[in-house]
C-alpha cells in the first residue's frame, strides 16, 4: 500500500494542510456576494445550490465576477501554499492535490453556512491548473466542448470530473500515487455532489444554459 510508505513526520503537516484548506474553502463567493449585495441568500433560491451557475441564473451577470475571484482565491491559495511547502519534501504535486481535495470539501460542506455549499467545480477547475497545467487544459475543454453541444453545466461538470483522474494518469504517471488517489477522491466528491443532477437528467428535466 503506498500510505504505508510515508514517513510518521509528514502527518502534521498534512493535517495543518487539510485544516487551512478546508477553512478556506468554506469561504463562498456566491453566498457572501447574493448576501452583502442583494441581501438574500443565494441558497433560497432558483436550485438552491450555492455555486456560480445558480448565482448567475437568480441574480444574472452582475457581481458574477466578484464571486468568481471569491472562489478561485479560496481555492488557489492554500493550494500554492500546499505546493510550495510540501514541495520542499519533493511532494509538491501531492500537497496541491490534498490541499485541492480539501478546499472542494470545505467548499461543498462550508462551516460558516450551516455545512450547505456548493457542487465544488469551480474549485476543482481552480486547484488543477496549480496541479498540472496540461491535466488543466484537457478538463477545461473537454467541459466546454460538452457545455457547448449539449447546453447542460452540470454533464459537463460530470464528465469533466471524471476526465480529471483519466487525464491525471495519463500525463502524471512520475508523480507517484498520492497525487492520483487525491485526484480521484475529488473526483468522487464532484460527482457526489452533482447526484441530483443526475436524477435530474436522466428523467429529462435537467435546466440548460441559453448559448
Amino acid at each position: 500500500m503506498w500510505c504505508s510508505q510515508y514517513p510518521w513526520n509528514l502527518i502534521l503537516p498534512y493535517a495543518l494542510i487539510a485544516v487551512i484548506a478546508y477553512l478556506m474553502g468554506g469561504v463562498n463567493g456566491a453566498i457572501i456576494t447574493s448576501r452583502v449585495f442583494y441581501r438574500k441568500d443565494i441558497r433560497d433560491f432558483g436550485s438552491g445550490n450555492a455555486g456560480l451557475t445558480n448565482f448567475h441564473r437568480v441574480f444574472g451577470v452582475r457581481f458574477v465576477a466578484l464571486v468568481v475571484a471569491i472562489d478561485i482565491l479560496k481555492t488557489a491559495l492554500p493550494v500554492i501554499f500546499a505546493g510550495w511547502f510540501m514541495g520542499l519534501s519533493g511532494r509538491g504535486v501531492e500537497g496541491s492535490a490534498f490541499a485541492g481535495f480539501f478546499a472542494m470539501l470545505g467548499h461543498a460542506y462550508p462551516p460558516y453556512y450551516s455545512f450547505r455549499g456548493g457542487k465544488t467545480v469551480l474549485a476543482a477547475g481552480t486547484a488543477v491548473w496549480f496541479i498540472d497545467w496540461r491535466v488543466a487544459v484537457i478538463v477545461w475543454l473537454f467541459f466546454a466542448l460538452v457545455v457547448l453541444l449539449t447546453r447542460y453545466v452540470s454533464l459537463g461538470s460530470v464528465l469533466a470530473g471524471v476526465a480529471y483522474p483519466v487525464a491525471m494518469a495519463a500525463l502524471g504517471s512520475n508523480r507517484g500515487p498520492g497525487a492520483l488517489v487525491m485526484v480521484i477522491l475529488s473526483s468522487v466528491l464532484l460527482i457526489f455532489r452533482h447526484k441530483e443532477n443526475i436524477k435530474r437528467l436522466i428523467k429529462g428535466n435537467e435546466s440548460k444554459i441559453k448559448i
